[in-house]
């Protein structure tokens, strides 16, 4: 987090301090669970019965007792053993409930299902899924974006990893760490909302945070409530959310220092709005809060609003209290909203990637562009030509081994064109915007080794301040130009000449300027367009012709097309037979990626994000700088060509940055192309 931010939410907390009431009002408890066979209870969550509410089960931890369920009277129905069970979560999954529990003596998260109809709990781990930690806490999110079920696991020594379920071939349950968010000291209890997408996690001591808890994300916190300056003291025992809907979306957090239970209203940026205590006559009626559950839906007729559980880890046998969040709202004024809120379906089309490369040598912000050269005759021999803008060029296979790496210099953009002729024979050539010497990289590639070798007349300069966004084009006599541009807003348009010595050298035929910088590129040889991506502005078309000027039509703007959001990055080019295709552009900001029509208008065609594939281990695709897309054949499963991006944050496991591929046919059959 940034360290002024950190200071002003600080701020802003001790501020709001002094508006706190003196004396919390007070709710009862409606209803508790028979204590524990094996005594303790740290975790709780409810699994709802949506055809039949009033037969919704209570499972908890029983740690060495391992689950244990409950009816909503409080009755004991079943036990499961499972090692030392010490936290546990739930979510609906059709007709059956998905519960994840932390066993702490084996480092390990259990999975478990619990058919609604049979009421029989199983197993469904497919094998076992080991955190290397014992472990302090658990809570799950399905995302809603892609309906992806995630569990975040916790440890003593900061630990905050993010894992993927998914289902094995056999129909149990599968999961592969995608992302460690990591703390500085002990997180036990997280809570997350699949309708909004935040994840709640209480640092031990220290206070409240919040994430965005798609694994995609910046990991970057924001403060809720903070030990000592705001309304926290000593250690938060437990979260839980109760969504009613706008204005009625509240984050309840266990505050046992102070006796009470503090309330925040997420609609409203988490502000703090109450607190309220559980008392019977006039004495705390519960000894330890160790973990809560919350849920804002009918139950039965004591709970017709939902309720509040919260696990009571007291002394000689933890229990489950039960309590009415119809309570809760009435002692604080709080609207109770609407029952169920339901997560809005992503509008995104949701593909997953098939392979991606090795990662980069350097780290932080390194990987950035895709060009992929298509081998003559054996297309599944093609490879991507990609750089590293830190240290120089790439060539990777299409199973993502790396077959080369030249250290060149910071390379930026990189483009490709076949039939230029040099030394008497056609070969392709790569172009690259160079940023350690101002200049223009070239290259050929041998169709035999899939090697780089240097062409370029010396250093070709480009005068330009830093040598930043590069496409090619070649137009219908079969001259070969580059485009490059800088952060300054100029595009500077070369031609490409072949020297009697066998090297190649840049003529500069044109200046384009623009308002704000620009990198994205892509020039279509057919119909002499050339698109560039202002970042923070729109999407142009201008004349690829070095005599065509300036002028220019506005394609998409951010700001008028919801789905764009800044920066425009990557641009590339889907092209079919008659002048149709697709035009395929970076959304960075919401980490996707739109599409639009080649003919006509440029017709805004749909959106696509990619995101984990568990089968095969490939996280998903964010913060994306450059990519790519052909329509060319390239072997089996890519058949109808593919699309490769850099992804900015490569996060399972979390490695250098690199590049992924998705077969385009997966895009066409989402977006309905």
């Amino acid at each position: 987090m940034n360290r002024l931010n950190l200071v002003a939410g600080l701020l802003v907390i001790a501020a709001a301090a002094p508006v706190l009431a003196q004396t919390s009002p007070t709710v009862g408890v409606i209803r508790s669970t028979t204590p524990t066979v094996q005594g303790g209870a740290n975790g709780v969550a409810l699994l709802r019965d949506s055809t039949d509410p009033t037969k919704s089960v209570i499972v908890a931890s029983g740690k060495l007792g391992g689950l244990e369920l409950y009816s909503l009277r409080g009755d004991r129905i079943a036990a499961v053993p499972g090692g030392e069970i010490d936290a546990v979560d739930a979510r609906e999954d059709g007709a059956r409930s998905l519960i994840v529990a932390l066993d702490r003596q084996a480092g390990r998260l259990r999975l478990f299902s619990r058919d609604q109809v049979s009421g029989q709990v199983a197993a469904i781990d497919a094998r076992p899924l080991l955190l290397g930690y014992s472990g302090e806490g658990v809570c799950l999110h399905r995302s809603p974006r892609d309906g992806a079920l995630y569990a975040f696991a916790m440890g003593r020594d900061g630990q905050l990893d993010q894992w993927l379920l998914f289902q094995a071939a056999d129909g149990k349950m599968d999961g592969r760490p995608v992302r460690r968010l990591s703390l500085s000291s002990e997180a036990k209890f997280c809570v997350a909302d699949d309708a909004s997408g935040a994840l709640y996690v209480a640092q031990a001591a220290v206070g409240i945070w919040r994430y965005d808890a798609d694994p995609e994300a910046e990991p970057v916190p924001t403060i809720v409530d903070i030990n000592r300056l705001g309304k926290v003291a000593g250690e938060v025992e437990g979260l839980a959310i109760i969504n009613g809907g706008k204005a009625a979306d509240f984050l309840v957090a266990a505050n046992p220092d102070q006796g009470d239970y503090n309330v925040y209203d997420r609609s409203a940026d988490d502000r703090f709005v109450g607190s309220f205590r559980i008392e019977a006559n006039g004495t705390a009626a519960i000894a330890k809060p160790s973990g809560l559950f919350g849920l804002r839906a009918p139950l039965d007729r004591d709970f017709s609003a939902g309720a509040l559980l919260i696990a009571d880890d007291r002394n000689g046998g933890g229990d489950t209290k039960l309590i009415s969040w119809a309570d809760v709202a009435a002692a604080l004024k709080l609207p109770l909203g609407q029952d169920v809120v339901e997560a809005t379906p992503s509008a995104l089309a949701l593909v997953r990637p098939t392979m991606e490369t090795e990662p980069v040598d350097h780290d932080g912000d390194a990987a950035d562009d895709p060009a992929i050269w298509v081998h003559p005759t054996d297309p599944a021999k093609s490879a991507i030509i990609a750089t590293d803008k830190k240290g120089g060029m790439l060539v990777y296979d299409l199973s993502g081994k790396r077959l080369q790496y030249m250290a060149d210099g910071k390379m930026n953009n990189v483009d490709l064109r076949g039939g230029f002729k040099l030394g008497g024979k056609a070969v392709t050539l790569v172009a690259a915007s160079d940023r350690t010497h101002k200049a223009i990289a070239l290259y050929i590639i041998n169709p035999e080794t899939r090697l780089l070798t240097s062409v370029a007349d010396g250093v070709q300069a480009t005068n330009l301040s830093d040598p930043y966004g590069l496409c090619m084009y070649r137009d219908r006599k079969g001259e070969t130009f580059v485009f490059v541009s800088d952060p300054d807003g100029l595009v500077r348009q070369w031609k490409l000449i072949a020297t009697p010595a066998g090297k190649v050298r840049a003529q500069p035929v044109r200046d384009i300027r623009f308002d704000t910088q620009t990198e994205g590129c892509v020039a279509d040889d057919e119909t002499g367009a050339l698109y560039v991506a202002e970042e923070d502005v729109a999407l142009w078309k201008l004349g690829a012709d070095a005599k065509a000027g300036s002028n220019r039509k506005l394609i998409a703007r951010i700001g008028e097309n919801p789905a764009l959001k800044d920066d425009l990055e990557g641009v590339g080019l889907y092209i079919q037979p008659k002048g149709k295709g697709y035009l395929v552009v970076s959304s960075q900001g919401n980490n996707s990626y739109a599409v639009f029509r080649r003919e006509g208008d440029n017709a805004y065609v749909g959106s696509f994000a990619v995101t984990a594939n568990g089968d095969n281990g490939v996280d998903g695709i964010s913060e994306t700088d450059g990519l790519e897309v052909t329509s060319t054949p390239l072997g089996f499963g890519l058949e109808a060509g593919a699309f490769v991006a850099q992804d900015g944050r490569n996060i399972a496991p979390p490695e250098h940055q690199n590049f992924k591929l998705v077969p385009w046919s997966a895009i066409a059959a989402k977006l309905k192309l």
